[in-house]
């Protein structure tokens, strides 16, 4: 392993946890309205725009790939990586400013709910490092590796992109 390989998996681990754990400690500890009367009551549409357009985007760069058309994969992925940033800056920022919102189904469709919700937590964390790896193996030319780890971070990644989705969709009536 090079030095500089070293450098970048010491950050990217860093990120793998700092990022999780910002998430899960807006959720178990709201800091609402923190940001004064900042209304952010249309970011969770936002989120589902950007969710939708990722899945879009993986889409679109696997196809591209498939194809070896190397250029538009590479549009596609880096496409889906700005808007899952995106994504991210706004979640926290909803997140850190709003109110918790419960989902108030009942029966087979709540436990339906919490199965989507647990899986798409559970994964948007796990995707994080899958991420950030495949695309330093892209950028620094560790096509081996990139594809290696891309087999794991696409799936999973296009299951977070979708699920985020289905979980807006079953909870929007509560917000």
């Amino acid at each position: 392993m090079k030095n500089n390989d070293r450098t970048y998996l010491i950050v990217i681990a860093i990120l793998s946890v700092a990022v999780p754990a910002l998430v899960a400690f807006l959720l178990f500890m709201p800091q609402t309205g923190k940001l004064g009367n900042v209304n952010v009551t249309f970011l969770p549409k936002l989120h589902a725009l950007l969710n939708s357009l990722t899945a879009i985007a993986l889409v679109t760069g696997y196809s591209f790939v498939k194809r070896k058309n190397i250029r538009g994969h590479r549009f596609a992925m880096v496409t889906a990586f700005t808007l899952s940033a995106f994504f991210l800056i706004s979640y926290v920022t909803y997140h850190y400013q709003a109110e918790p919102t419960r989902y108030g189904g009942e029966g087979t469709l709540k436990a339906i709910y919490y199965v989507i919700l647990l899986t798409h937590i559970v994964l948007a964390a796990v995707i994080v490092p899958l991420v950030l790896l495949s695309v330093y193996f892209a950028v620094s030319d560790q096509i081996n590796r990139h594809r290696k780890i891309a087999r794991w971070t696409f799936p999973i990644w296009l299951y977070v992109a979708i699920t985020g989705v289905v979980v807006y969709f079953m909870i929007a009536p509560y917000y």
